[in-house]
C-alpha cells in the first residue's frame, strides 16, 4: 500500500495488525513518540487527512493512499509551523516528549477550540510543565527573550533545541534509524512475587526461527550490584544480580529472549518452560521486620552487602535522639500525636526506559540509553561485566522525563549481556505496562509525628517514626530514608528530637528515586502536624512556623547536634520572604476559577472552603560528593564548545549552561555549542540528579569560561605585544575585554582566527559539590470540597522559592509549576494499587490517572530576593524542591474546609467524601 508521509509517498506492507506509529518508526519517522502504545498520552499524535488521531491505536492497513503529517511535516525549526512557533515563543515545553504530538493537536484548532483546549487536549499529556506555558502558547503569550552579548544571565533565554523538539526534530534515546543487524529483547517476568527456580528449559523458545539468545540465570555474570547510582557505589547495597535465580517480585525477570523482532521475542518468552519452587511472601513492611517472616536477602550479611539487618528484612535504620522528648511530651502544653501515609506514585515520564547496545569499530561497548547518570551507569556496568570502564562509552540524547526515576539502571545490564553474547547490535525498550509494574516508583510510607509546645507555640518535642517500603530490592532504600528525615526535621528549631526510621523489604515491586527524594512523604506528615498543633493552640499556621522555623546561625539538627555537615548559610536565606510572599498572596480574592468538568462550584452547602500552607526545605545538591568536570572551548568562527556529562531531560541545565557560558565569555547563547551526557565528552560527572545540574555542573562550567576567557586574553595581550611594542610608560590599553568577535584590547580587536593561529584554546573547569546550602519552598493553596462528591478543587494555588539568583525566570517557573502539578497529582490522583499477592493493578495511564490539562491550576510562582556564593552567580537549584510541600498545603486546606485531617494520600474523591460525611455526621464543619 501506498501513504503520503510529510509530503513523502511510502510503499509499505504493514505486518498483520500493526498500528500506524510502529509503521511510522520503522520508516524513520521519529517525529512519532511511544509513551503508551493504548491511546491514553497523545505522545503519538499524527494528521491523518487532516484530523488528528492517536497513531498507536490506528491500524495501518487501514490507510492506503492516506496523507499522514507528523510534528516533522508541518515544520522545520527555520520554517516552523505558527503553532510550532508559539510552543517555542512561549517555553510551553520541558523535556519536549510530549511537544511533536501536542502541536499536532493544536494545529488543528480554531478559535473555538481555543477557547475549550481544556476539552480538546484532554487526550495530549505533559508530565513536566504543569500545562500553564502550554496554555500561553495557545494563547499566543510570548514568554522568552534573546540576550545581548555577555548578558544572557537573568533572561528568559529559549531551550537551545527549541526549534528542534517543536518540529519533532530533537533526538531521544531511540530516535534513530532502524538497521538490518538490529536485535529485539523481550523478557519473561515471574508470575510469582517470590519464587525460586528449579528447572528451566529454553529448547523450544530456543528453536524458533528468528531468536539468538535466550537468557537465564546460567547467563548471569555472577556480581552482586543495585540498580540505584549514586557518586559511591557504597552507598547502596549489593543485592541484585541481572539473572537471579530467586525471584522476589511478580514481573521480575526470569529469562530473556533475543530476537529479530520484538514479535518474535516475545512469542518465544511464551515457549520458556520453568519449574517454580513458590515461597512465603510478605507484602506489609511491618510484618515482613516480624519474626518468623520470609526473609528475602537472608543469604547476605551486613558488612558485605550493605543491608542494616538482613535477619529483619531492614535495609537501613535510624534511631537517635537529642533532649528527652517523652518528657518534653509530657509537659507540653500542647501536643499532637497522628500517623500519615503516603501512596506508590509512578514517575510516568513520558519515554519509557530504553537501551540500544552494540560494539563499535574500536571493540567498544556502546550503550545509547535512556539515563540521568552516563558515568555512573558506565562505571557499574565496566564492574559487573569485568570490563575496563575505557572499553565502554554511555551516551544519552535528550532524555523524556526522568524525576529520579532514570537514576536507575533497568535494562543496560540486560542490554550489555545480550550484546556480549551475540556480538550484534540489541535494543531494550520497556513498554508503558512494565513502567507500571517492574520500574521501581516513589517510596510509600507510613510516618508517625508526634509534637509538642509551648502555650506561645514555642516547639519543645519532635518525634518521627517513619516506616518505608523498599520493595523487594533495596536500590536508593538506603539513601531515600535518611534523606526523607534530614531536612524536613532539621528546618525546625526544637531542643528535644527523636527520629526512629526504617527502610524494609517486601515481596513488593522496587521502590526507587523520586522527585524530592523521600521528603515529600514525611514533609506532609511534619507539615500536618504542625498545622493540627496550631489549631490546638489557637496560633495562625503561618505565624507559628515563623516562630520555630530555622534562622541564619542556627544548627541543623536532626538527632545529632554534633553531627558534622557541609551545609553552610553562607548569608543566603529566603525562608522568612517565602512565608510572607505566600502569607500575602493567599489574603488576596481568589483569581478567576476556569470552569471544569464535574459540579458547578457556586455558593451552596455543598461546597465547603478551607486554606492551607505548608513549607519546605532542602539541599541544593546531594551529600558525600557530586563531581562534574568540564571543558570549554574556542573553536573557528568564533563559537565555543562546551563538553559537559550532565544529561538534559527536561530540567533546563543546558539552557542555563549555555548562558553562564555566554556570560562569562562575553557572546550570545546561540553560539555556545554543547556536547553532553555522553562519557566521551567530559572526564566525569556524577549525574543529573539532586538539582545538581546547575549548582555543580553549572560552577563547573562557568570556572572554565572564565579560566579561557583568561586564556584568550593573555593570548590577544601577547599578539597586540608583537604589533605594538610595550612603551616604559605603562599598558597598551585602559581597557581590555572579550566580545562575540574576539577579545578588545584598548581600540584594537584581536579576531577569533588570529587567536587560535598559535594552537586550541581550551580549558577546565570541575566542583566537587561541597559545601552545600539551602533552598527553600512554601506552599499555599485555597481548595473548594464538593462534600455530595468528595471532589476537590484547587482554586488558588501559590508557591514562593528561595532560589538565589534567578538564572531564567521563566523555565525557573515552569520547573516550579512543573513540580507543583505533579505533587498535586500525587495529593488527588495518582496511586499505583497492589493486590495482596503483589500484583499491579494499574498498569496503564487509562487506570493510573495522570493530571490533565484540565486537573492542574495555573501556580502562581513568586521569588524570594538572595544571592547564595556557593551557587554559580549566586543560583541555588530548584528542580525537587517544588514537589514537597504542595501535599500538606492542599491537605491543610481540606481539613480547614471539612473540619476532618486526611491522614492519608491520595485524597481520591471516595476518600474525601467519607471524609466529608463522617464530618456532616459528626456535626463537624
Amino acid at each position: 500500500m501506498r501513504i503520503d508521509v510529510d509530503g513523502n509517498a511510502l510503499e509499505v506492507s504493514p505486518e498483520p495488525g500493526q498500528v500506524l506509529r510502529t509503521l511510522l518508526r520503522e520508516h524513520g519517522v521519529t517525529a512519532v513518540k511511544k509513551g503508551c502504545d493504548a491511546g491514553d498520552c497523545g505522545a503519538c499524535s499524527v494528521l491523518v487527512d487532516g484530523v488528528p488521531v492517536h497513531s498507536c491505536i490506528t491500524p495501518a492497513h487501514r490507510l492506503d493512499g492516506a496523507t499522514v503529517t507528523t510534528a516533522a511535516g508541518l515544520g522545520t525549526p527555520e520554517a516552523p509551523h505558527p503553532v510550532q512557533r508559539a510552543f517555542a515563543d512561549a517555553a510551553a515545553f520541558q523535556c519536549g516528549f510530549c511537544t511533536a504530538g501536542m502541536v499536532v493537536t493544536a494545529s488543528t484548532f480554531g478559535p473555538e477550540d481555543v477557547a475549550d483546549h481544556h476539552r480538546r487536549l484532554k487526550g495530549n499529556l505533559c508530565r513536566c510543565t504543569g500545562y500553564r506555558s502550554i496554555e500561553d502558547a495557545l494563547a499566543g503569550a510570548t514568554n522568552t527573550t534573546c540576550a545581548d552579548a555577555g548578558a544572557a544571565v537573568g533572561r528568559s533565554v529559549a531551550a537551545p533545541a527549541a526549534g528542534r523538539i517543536v518540529t519533532g526534530r530533537e533526538e531521544y534515546t531511540l530516535d534513530v534509524r532502524r538497521t538490518e543487524t538490529l536485535l529485539h529483547l523481550a523478557v519473561l517476568g515471574s508470575p510469582h512475587p517470590h519464587a525460586r527456580i528449579t528447572a528451566i528449559d529454553t529448547t523450544q523458545a530456543e528453536a524458533l526461527p528468528g531468536v539468538h539468545a535466550v537468557l537465564t540465570y546460567r547467563d548471569d555474570p555472577g556480581v552482586l550490584f543495585s540498580t540505584g547510582r549514586h557518586e559511591s557505589r557504597l552507598d547502596d547495597p549489593d543485592d541484585t544480580l541481572v539473572l537471579d535465580r530467586v525471584l522476589r517480585f511478580r514481573g521480575q525477570r526470569v529469562a530473556a529472549v533475543v530476537a529479530d523482532s520484538v514479535r518474535i521475542a516475545e512469542q518465544a518468552c511464551a515457549l520458556v518452560r520453568v519449574a517454580y519452587e513458590v515461597l512465603p511472601s510478605v507484602h506489609d513492611p511491618d510484618a515482613a521486620r516480624r519474626p518468623g517472616a520470609p526473609l528475602l536477602h537472608g543469604d547476605k550479611t551486613s558488612a558485605e552487602h550493605r543491608i542494616a539487618e538482613p535477619e529483619r528484612n531492614v535495609v537501613a535504620a535510624l534511631h537517635g535522639e537529642t533532649g528527652d522528648v517523652e518528657g518534653a511530651l509530657a509537659s507540653a502544653a500542647a501536643t499532637v500525636d497522628g500517623t500519615w501515609t503516603t501512596s506508590r506514585v509512578s514517575h510516568a515520564a513520558l519515554e519509557t526506559h530504553a537501551t540500544r547496545g552494540s560494539v563499535d569499530r574500536d571493540g567498544r561497548l556502546v550503550l545509547r540509553t535512556a539515563t540521568q547518570v552516563p558515568f555512573l551507569v558506565r562505571d557499574e556496568i565496566a564492574r559487573v561485566f569485568r570490563l575496563d570502564p575505557a572499553r565502554v562509552r554511555v551516551v544519552a540524547k535528550r532524555v523524556g522525563g526522568g524525576f529520579g526515576g532514570k537514576q536507575e539502571l533497568l535494562t543496560e545490564d540486560l542490554v550489555t549481556l545480550a550484546v556480549l553474547r551475540t556480538g550484534r547490535t540489541v535494543q531494550y525498550e520497556f513498554s508503558r505496562r512494565d513502567e507500571f509494574t517492574i520500574a521501581p516508583t516513589r517510596h510509600p510510607m507510613r510516618v508517625r509525628v508526634r509534637l509538642g509546645a509551648e502555650a506561645d507555640g514555642t516547639l519543645t518535642a519532635m518525634h518521627v517514626d517513619q516506616t518505608m517500603d523498599t520493595g523487594a530490592y533495596g536500590n536508593h532504600g538506603i539513601g531515600v530514608m535518611y534523606h526523607s528525615v534530614s531536612e524536613s526535621v532539621a528546618v525546625y528549631r526544637c531542643p528535644a528530637k527523636r527520629v526512629d526510621a526504617e527502610s524494609v523489604y517486601t515481596n513488593n515491586l522496587p521502590s526507587g528515586a523520586f522527585r524530592g527524594y523521600g521528603l515529600g512523604q514525611v514533609v506532609f506528615a511534619i507539615e500536618s502536624a504542625m498545622d493540627e498543633l496550631a489549631r490546638e493552640l489557637g496560633i495562625d499556621p503561618v505565624e507559628l512556623r515563623r516562630r520555630n522555623v530555622i534562622v541564619p546561625g542556627d544548627p541543623l539538627v536532626v538527632t545529632d547536634p554534633d553531627e558534622e555537615t557541609d551545609l553552610r548559610w553562607e548569608g543566603s536565606y529566603g525562608l522568612d520572604q517565602c512565608l510572607d510572599l505566600v502569607e500575602s498572596a493567599l489574603a488576596r480574592p481568589l483569581p478567576e476559577v476556569p470552569r471544569m468538568d464535574g459540579p458547578v462550584l457556586d455558593d451552596s452547602p455543598d461546597w465547603a472552603h478551607g486554606t492551607g500552607v505548608a513549607l519546605a526545605a532542602i539541599a541544593t545538591m546531594p551529600p558525600r560528593g557530586h563531581h562534574a568536570h568540564t571543558t570549554v572551548e574556542l573553536t573557528p568562527g568564533g563559537r565555543y564548545r562546551i563538553g559537559v556529562g550532565t544529561a538534559e531531560f527536561g530540567n533546563g541545565t543546558t539552557t542555563v549552561h549555555t548562558q553562564l557560558v555566554a556570560t562569562a565569555l562575553g557572546t550570545t547563547p546561540d553560539r555556545v555549542d554543547v556536547h553532553q551526557s555522553d562519557t566521551d565528552a567530559a572526564e566525569h560527572d556524577t549525574g543529573a540528579f539532586g538539582s545538581a545540574g546547575v549548582v555543580v555542573a553549572g560552577r563547573a562550567l562557568y570556572a572554565a569560561a572564565q579560566t579561557l576567557r583568561d586564556h584568550m586574553t593573555a593570548r590577544a595581550m601577547a599578539i597586540v605585544a608583537e604589533r605594538t611594542p610595550r612603551t616604559a610608560d605603562g599598558p597598551l590599553g585602559p581597557a581590555i575585554s572579550v566580545e562575540p568577535d574576539g577579545v578588545r584590547i584598548g581600540d584594537e580587536l584581536v579576531g577569533h582566527a588570529e587567536l587560535l593561529a598559535d594552537g586550541p584554546l581550551l580549558a577546565h573547569g570541575r566542583h566537587d559539590g561541597t559545601p552545600r546550602s539551602l533552598a527553600f519552598a512554601v506552599h499555599g493553596a485555597r481548595v473548594a470540597v464538593h462534600r455530595p462528591t468528595g471532589e476537590v478543587r484547587v482554586l488558588q494555588s501559590v508557591q514562593a522559592v528561595d532560589a538565589g539568583t534567578v538564572l531564567n525566570p521563566e523555565q525557573l517557573r515552569g520547573q516550579v509549576e512543573g513540580g507543583a502539578a505533579q505533587a498535586i497529582g500525587s495529593t488527588l490522583y495518582e496511586e499505583v494499587l497492589l493486590d495482596d499477592t503483589g500484583r499491579v493493578t494499574t498498569d496503564a495511564f487509562r487506570a493510573y490517572r495522570v493530571p490533565k490539562i484540565s486537573d492542574v491550576p495555573r501556580t502562581e510562582v513568586l521569588f524570594a530576593e538572595t544571592h547564595d556564593p556557593l551557587g554559580p552567580l549566586g543560583a541555588k537549584s530548584m528542580s525537587e524542591a517544588p514537589y514537597n510541600p504542595v501535599a500538606p498545603a492542599v491537605a491543610n486546606a481540606v481539613r480547614d474546609a471539612i473540619g476532618v485531617r486526611p491522614y492519608r494520600l491520595p485524597m481520591t474523591r471516595d476518600r474525601v467524601w467519607a471524609m466529608a460525611v463522617d464530618a456532616t455526621d459528626a456535626g463537624g464543619a
